[in-house]
């Protein structure tokens, strides 16, 4: 017989009452959207006074809480470094264990809890204080320890939370995100930062690549540009156009400037009509004046130019006109641009 004890039987899975459970999900979204809209009224002084600090700061915003108000300090802190304000988060329980020694005089705390009570934060106020560290809070108490000991106090406090128990930070932390999103484009807007100055902070984004990425960091250059003269034949036109696949040939003068281009559409129209290919040569069967791009051009406009006239191919000229390069979609796309 085993000994093996019963085992445990299976909880029910709660009812599924679907119209109950969109009415929650509705009134979370009114709990949440009233929180925010009630910050708006409630903004003033004391946020162009936060922003004003922050702006004089030598060093760093330093962004401190704990839970779930720590999780909304981290994305905080991420926005503020990506949109101008050199930031970083700090955990108030590591740094009463030495992480203190990241924070110096030439920073500003910003320290978050909704009810400004939160002890591991508490017991580091006064030394941040004794540094001559400004300090900001983010709080639902201003009469709170954390309201207390700041130099600015920005009111993040709700009416309720969205849980219906009124207990789990849901309205609470959704008004800090809110209050911290509007602290950074603000001071977004103070600096002057702009899409390249987001660019530089996202070099591995799509914003960053559209912005940062030139024509001449994804060009052809060299050999690998198909290019013939204008006596050139039609297996000379071939050749060329089979280097690694470009499909297509700049008719190139005697100053080096592309004077005209041929496409393998074009070779595959003039065999349906019938043309005597054996006589023929690159200067009568090219296309003249063909697009081009300056090397130094975004990469993101070459996209927009090909789009523009319905090609797929680029030749590529230097700030004197001459041919220097080519790229086509499949560069683009290589390189992340599209």
């Amino acid at each position: 017989m085993s000994s093996r004890p019963d085992p445990k039987p299976t909880p029910a899975l709660p009812s599924i009452q679907p119209e109950a459970m969109l009415a929650r999900a509705r009134t979370t979204f009114d709990i949440e959207a009233a929180a925010v809209l009630g910050l708006k009224e409630r903004v003033g002084p004391s946020f162009v006074e936060a922003v004003r600090r922050i702006l004089e700061v030598q060093g760093r915003v330093v962004v401190m809480g704990m839970g779930k108000s720590g999780h909304v300090g981290r994305k905080i802190a991420a926005t503020l470094a990506s949109t101008g304000t050199p930031a970083m988060f700090v955990h108030p329980a590591e740094a009463s264990h030495g992480d203190l020694g990241m924070i110096k005089s030439v920073d500003l705390v910003l320290a978050i809890s909704n009810s400004g009570e939160v002890e591991e934060l508490t017991t580091i106020l006064p030394v941040v204080k004794r540094q001559g560290v400004p300090l900001i809070a983010m709080t639902g108490r201003a009469d709170s320890t954390l309201g207390r000991h700041a130099d600015v106090v920005l009111d993040s406090g709700v009416d309720k939370e969205a849980c219906p128990l009124n207990l789990a930070p849901t309205a609470s932390t959704t008004a800090q995100m809110a209050l911290g999103d509007a602290l950074a484009v603000t001071l977004l807007d103070a600096r002057g930062f702009g899409a390249d100055d987001f660019a530089r902070s996202h070099p591995g984004g799509a914003l960053g690549r559209k912005l940062l990425t030139h024509v001449s960091d994804v060009m052809r250059t060299g050999d690998h540009v198909p290019r013939v003269a204008p006596g050139a034949n039609v297996s000379e036109l071939m050749r060329a156009m089979n280097i690694q696949g470009f499909g297509a040939a700049a008719v190139v003068d005697g100053e080096g400037r592309a004077s005209g281009i041929f496409t393998d559409g074009d070779l595959r129209r003039l065999v349906e009509a019938g043309t005597d290919l054996r006589t023929a040569t690159a200067a009568a069967v090219m296309h003249r004046s063909p697009r081009t791009v300056r090397a130094d051009a975004l990469a993101v406009e070459a996209a927009e130019l090909m789009e523009q006239y319905g090609i797929t191919r680029l030749f590529v000229v230097g700030a004197d006109g001459l041919l220097i390069g080519a790229l086509n979609t499949h560069d683009l796309m290589r390189a992340k641009v599209i």
